[in-house]
């Protein structure tokens, strides 16, 4: 099991994800924006603008996942 904060996946909050696997992590940050979205909180809204801004194109967007993939890999486990 490793984790990683909203924030270090690109998000605006510390909330902590835990999981076996970067696809597994991933699936709850988007679930956590997508919460953050809908209730229309002012600092993931921001982080999501600036995420988009960096993620223009498809290449970047392949880029960041498989760096923080590599990020996640590069834990230790809890």
């Amino acid at each position: 099991m490793k984790s990683m904060t909203c924030e270090e996946l690109g998000g605006a909050c510390g909330l902590v994800f835990r999981a076996e696997t970067f696809e597994e992590i991933a699936d709850m940050s988007k679930k956590h924006g997508t919460e953050m979205f809908h209730k229309k909180d002012r600092e993931h809204m921001e982080a999501m603008q600036d995420m988009m801004k960096k993620l223009e194109t498809p290449q970047e967007m392949k880029a960041w996942f498989e760096a923080k993939r590599l990020e996640f890999d590069d834990l230790p486990e809890d």
